[in-house]
């Protein structure tokens, strides 16, 4: 008596042969990826001033220089670090005004995207490839093509930090947005109101918890941004760490304040960005 749990030989037959397939797709994709990690390697050793593994004794130097020097002058620190506030406000309200204006183009791209939403169906594909290029592009590239245009400041950073914003947040809000609870959408519908009306009435109160809490991680993210960008010449705190940071005319003390001041800055706003965004996702779950 044949036991009727096993499964038929050869439907076990053609599970194993597809077993063997991925397995094999798996072995050929990975050597792929190590040859073309191996090429790539190759490649930059080749164009790069010095090597990697020559440079590598060297690589705590700068470290070491500068934690030596932060140590001499260490009386001098908080001096240092109240100097550099200003440009620390300068780069938060950077991250800020970005966020903000990206978290509204973001939002107004996720409604013109989100399918069984949109007020123009045949325009979905546009709005999706849109977000896509806004997202693709690095906010740095951007920032550089507005500084040759705008010049340097804090402008440039912001547009450019409110772009990209604006193609991740459409991304994450149109996610959101497709989970919706479509009824309370249709009796509005019903009752004769406009599109903007039911997104305002019926669909935004559904999803403002989650797309809060999405805008606050963004803001994080925002703010190491405009921290960077600073580098090259968008102005805000960075800009004053790239001059500190300066190999042979330096001040590594200054460098070490800022350091200490954008870690407590950043660690604060992670903080307190996290405990709000819990508070928001549990309070719209429950």
């Amino acid at each position: 008596m044949t036991d009727s749990s096993l499964p038929p030989p050869a439907a076990a037959e053609a599970y194993l042969a597809l077993t063997r397939r991925r397995r094999l797709l798996g072995g050929v994709l990975l050597a792929l990826f190590l040859a073309s990690l191996v090429a790539g390697w190759r490649v930059v050793e080749e164009r790069s001033a010095g090597g990697f593994l020559d440079g590598l004794p060297q690589l705590l130097d700068f470290p070491a220089s500068l934690v030596a020097e932060a140590w001499e002058r260490r009386a001098d620190l908080p001096r240092l670090i109240w100097d550099h506030v200003p440009s620390l406000v300068e780069t938060i309200n950077i991250a800020a005004v970005a966020t903000l204006a990206g978290a509204l183009a973001g939002l107004v791209l996720s409604l013109l995207c989100t399918r069984g939403l949109a007020p123009w169906p045949g325009g979905i594909w546009i709005f999706r490839r849109l977000t896509d290029v806004l997202r693709a592009v690095p906010d740095v590239v951007i920032a550089l093509v507005l500084i040759f245009v705008l010049g340097g400041g804090p402008v440039p950073a912001m547009i450019a930090i409110a772009l990209h914003t604006a193609g991740a947040l459409g991304k994450l809000f149109s996610e959101v947005t497709e989970a919706v609870d479509l009824r309370p959408v249709e009796g509005l519908a019903s009752t004769g109101a406009t599109w903007g009306q039911r997104m305002a009435l019926a669909v935004v109160p559904q999803v403002a918890p989650n797309w809060l809490s999405y805008a606050l991680l963004r803001f994080e993210i925002n703010v190491r941004a405009s921290a960077i960008l600073g580098f090259v010449g968008a102005g805000g705190i960075g800009y004053d760490l790239r001059n500190a940071m300066t190999f042979g005319q330096g001040r590594f003390d200054v460098a070490a304040a800022i350091f200490l001041l954008l870690f407590v800055t950043i660690v604060a706003i992670d903080q307190t960005s996290a405990r709000l965004r819990r508070r928001l996702v549990q309070g719209a779950v429950l």
